[in-house]
C-alpha cells in the first residue's frame, strides 16, 4: 500500500557537485516568464530527516530505493518525499502567518509544486525565485539544481537540460534558521519570516540572451545616456539595439567576446522627480531576445551638506519601511497590491522618500515607488553584530549587496545604497563596511553610499556622530532615540547638534512607540499622546540641526518581533509604527503629515 514516504525519488546529488545559482537575470517583467505561484504542498521537516548520512544513519525501510549504496556512502543526500498526502500552502507566502502552528518556527520546510512545460529546440530555460528565506536548496525532477543564502535577493538556476515535456516536479527546501555568521546574524529585531516569500517563475529565452544591462545618464551630465548590455550565450559578440521611441532614439553597437556592449546616446530627457516621476519606454534588442523596460533618467550627488537631485537641492521627506503588509493576517508583503498600498500612506504623510530597512525589499515596492515618485534608500541586512572577522560573511554581504544593485540598478528612483545599520565600532566593523562601499561603487558609481550609524553624546549635551565610516560614505546618517532610550522629550530641547565634516545629514531612525487606541497623558509610555509629543519635540530639534538634508523616522506602522514580549501592548509587535498593523493612523502621523507639508 502506498505511504507517504513510498516513491523516494532522489533529488540530490552529493553536496560536493554543488551548484551555485547562474548569474542574476533582471527584469522578469519584461521577459517571457511562466508564473509557478499558487498553492503549493509542504512538509515541516523538524529534524531534518530530508538531509540523511545513510552509512551512519541507515534507515532499513528505505535501503531498498538506492540500489548502489556505495554511492550515497558517507555523503549527505535529500530525497523528494511523496507529498500525496502533504497539505498546500500559498507561495509567495510566509509559513508563520499562513499557520498557525508554525509562527514562531525556525527549521526547515519542503516545498513541491508540479507544473507543465513545452520546451522549445533552442530555447533555454531558467527558474528564477525573487527571495526565499533564508538556505534553500533546488531540485528539479529528482536532480539537485543548486543552492542560494541570503533571504532578500533573487536567483536562478538553468534547467534547459532538464526539464522535461509535460509534467515537471519541482521540490525547494527551505531553511530559515538563524545563524552566528549569517547576513543578518542571529540578533535581529524583526520577524524571521520562513518559506518562499517571493514569486517563482519559469523563464524561457534564446540561446543567446539579453541577461542584463544598464541604462541611465552619464554621471555629470544630463544630456547623454549612457549605459552597457551582457548577451549570454553562444553568439555573444553580437549587434544590440538600444532604442528608446519617445525620444526618437536608435542605435546599435556590437558587443565584445565576453558579451558585453557598451553605448553613449545624446538625448534630453525629461527628468525623473518627484513631482514628475517620468518613465520611458526602452527597448534592447539582440539576434532573437528582445528586453523593455520603463526607465526613468536622474542625476544625484552631494555638494556640502546639499543632496541634489537633476542639479538641484533636495529635501528627503522619508519614512523607514519594513516589508510586511498593512492589514490582514499580516506577513510578509509580496505583491504589487501590498506595495501599493503602503506607499499610498507614505504618499498622505507628503513623503517623497523611502528607507527600505533592513534588507532589499521586493521589486514590486522598487516599482511601485518609482512611479508614485517616491525615492528610495534601499540596505542590506549587515545588522547589528555580524561577524566582521569572518571571510565568509564578508563573501555573503557582498553577495547579496551584488545581488541587489544588480536587479535595482535601472530604477530612477533608489538614490541611496545602504551597507549596515547601527553596527558597533572597531577595525574589522571599518574594514568590513569600507570594502563594501567600494564595493558598491564599483558596481554603480552614480548613487550615493552610506549607512545607518549610531550618534554620540560629549559633554555639554553635544551629540554627534564620532564614526570613521563618516569619512568614507557620502552622507552622515545615523540613529537616534532622544526622548524614547534616551532621556524624555524634553531633552530635545536642551541638546545641541554637531558635526566635524561638512555633508549632507540624514536622520534615519528616531521616534517611539505608541499602541494605537491607548490614550492618556503626554508623560505615559506607549500612549498616542506620548508618541505624538515626542515627535514634536524631535521636530524641534530637527529644524536646528546643521546640515539636516532628510529624515525616515522609525516606522510607518508597527511591524512583528519577538523581542517586543510586553503584554497586552507590544503582544509581538514593535509599536514605534505611526500606522498600526492594521493600518489605522496614529496621532504622530499628522505631525510628521504637517512637518512635511512645510518642507
Amino acid at each position: 500500500m502506498k505511504t507517504v514516504l513510498t516513491h523516494l525519488l532522489l533529488f540530490l546529488s552529493i553536496v560536493l557537485s554543488a551548484q551555485t545559482p547562474y548569474p542574476q537575470i533582471t527584469n522578469i517583467p519584461g521577459r517571457n516568464a511562466t508564473c509557478l505561484d499558487g498553492n503549493w504542498k509542504y512538509i515541516v521537516d523538524v529534524y531534518n530527516t530530508g538531509a540523511m548520512d545513510y552509512r551512519a544513519n541507515p534507515i532499513p525501510d528505505r535501503s531498498s530505493f538506492f540500489a548502489d549504496r556505495s554511492f550515497y556512502s558517507n555523503q549527505k543526500v535529500l530525497v523528494e518525499y511523496d507529498f500525496d498526502y502533504a497539505k498546500e500552502i500559498a507561495v509567495p507566502g510566509d509559513w508563520n502567518t499562513q499557520r498557525p502552528e508554525l509562527y514562531y518556527y525556525e527549521g526547515a520546510v519542503w516545498y513541491r509544486t508540479k507544473f507543465d512545460a513545452e520546451p522549445k529546440q533552442g530555447s533555454r530555460y531558467f527558474l528564477y525565485f525573487g527571495a526565499a528565506n533564508y538556505e534553500t536548496v533546488v531540485g528539479l525532477n529528482g536532480r539537485r539544481l543548486g543552492s542560494h543564502e541570503g533571504g532578500f535577493t533573487p536567483f536562478n538556476f538553468e534547467v534547459t537540460d532538464r526539464l522535461k515535456e509535460g509534467d515537471n516536479s519541482l521540490v525547494v527546501n527551505v531553511d530559515n534558521t538563524r545563524r552566528m555568521d549569517g547576513v543578518p546574524t542571529v540578533n535581529s529585531d524583526w520577524w524571521n519570516y520562513g518559506g518562499i516569500t517571493r514569486s517563482v517563475y519559469l523563464v524561457e529565452t534564446p540561446e543567446t540572451f539579453i541577461r542584463e544591462y544598464s541604462v541611465q545618464l552619464k554621471k555629470g551630465s544630463q544630456g547623454v545616456i549612457e549605459g552597457w548590455v551582457r548577451l549570454d550565450g553562444p553568439d555573444a559578440a553580437a549587434s544590440v539595439n538600444v532604442s528608446i521611441p519617445e525620444l526618437k532614439v536608435s542605435k546599435t553597437v556590437t558587443a565584445d567576446a565576453s558579451g558585453l556592449a557598451c553605448f553613449e546616446i545624446d538625448a534630453k530627457p525629461v527628468l525623473w522627480c518627484p513631482e514628475n516621476p517620468k518613465l520611458y519606454e526602452v527597448t534592447l534588442s539582440s539576434g532573437a531576445d528582445k528586453v523593455s523596460d520603463r526607465i526613468g533618467f536622474r542625476t544625484i550627488e552631494t555638494r556640502g551638506d546639499k543632496i541634489l537631485l537633476n542639479g538641484k537641492e533636495i529635501f528627503c521627506k522619508g519614512i523607514s519601511i519594513h516589508e510586511e503588509m498593512i492589514g490582514g493576517a499580516g506577513g510578509r508583503a509580496n505583491s504589487m497590491e501590498h506595495a501599493r498600498a503602503l506607499l499610498a500612506e507614505v504618499k498622505a504623510m507628503n513623503c517623497n522618500f523611502v528607507r527600505l530597512a533592513h534588507y532589499p525589499h521586493n521589486e514590486n515596492m522598487i516599482r511601485a515607488a518609482e512611479e508614485m515618485g517616491i525615492m528610495v534608500w534601499s540596505e542590506i541586512p549587515v545588522y547589528w553584530t555580524i561577524s566582521f572577522d569572518n571571510p565568509d560573511t564578508y563573501a555573503n554581504a557582498e553577495c547579496q549587496l551584488t545581488d541587489m544593485i544588480t536587479r535595482d540598478r535601472n530604477r530612477a528612483n533608489v538614490i541611496i545604497w545602504s551597507v549596515a545599520n547601527e553596527t558597533p565600532l572597531g577595525e574589522s566593523r571599518l574594514r568590513f563596511l569600507g570594502n563594501l562601499i567600494s564595493k558598491a561603487r564599483e558596481l554603480d558609481p552614480t548613487r550615493l553610499v552610506s549607512a545607518a550609524m549610531e550618534k554620540v553624546e560629549k559633554p555639554g549635551r553635544m551629540l554627534t556622530v564620532n564614526d570613521p565610516l563618516t569619512e568614507i560614505a557620502d552622507l552622515i546618517s545615523f540613529n537616534q532615540y532622544v526622548g524614547w532610550y534616551d532621556g524624555t522629550p524634553e531633552k530635545c530641547d536642551d541638546v545641541t547638534w554637531t558635526f566635524d565634516i561638512k555633508k549632507p545629514v540624514i536622520v534615519t531612525e528616531f521616534g517611539g512607540g505608541a499602541l494605537y487606541g491607548r490614550h492618556g497623558d503626554v508623560d505615559q509610555r506607549f500612549t498616542e499622546e506620548n508618541q505624538e509629543y515626542l515627535y514634536q519635540k524631535n521636530i524641534s530639534m530637527l529644524d536646528r540641526m546643521p546640515g539636516l538634508a532628510g529624515t525616515s523616522p522609525w516606522i510607518l506602522k508597527d511591524f512583528r518581533s519577538p523581542k517586543r514580549m510586553l503584554g497586552g501592548i507590544q503582544d509581538d509587535y514593535n509599536r514605534k509604527g505611526l500606522l498600526s498593523e492594521k493600518g489605522e493612523r496614529k496621532k504622530a502621523f499628522y505631525v510628521m503629515q504637517s512637518w512635511y507639508g512645510t518642507k
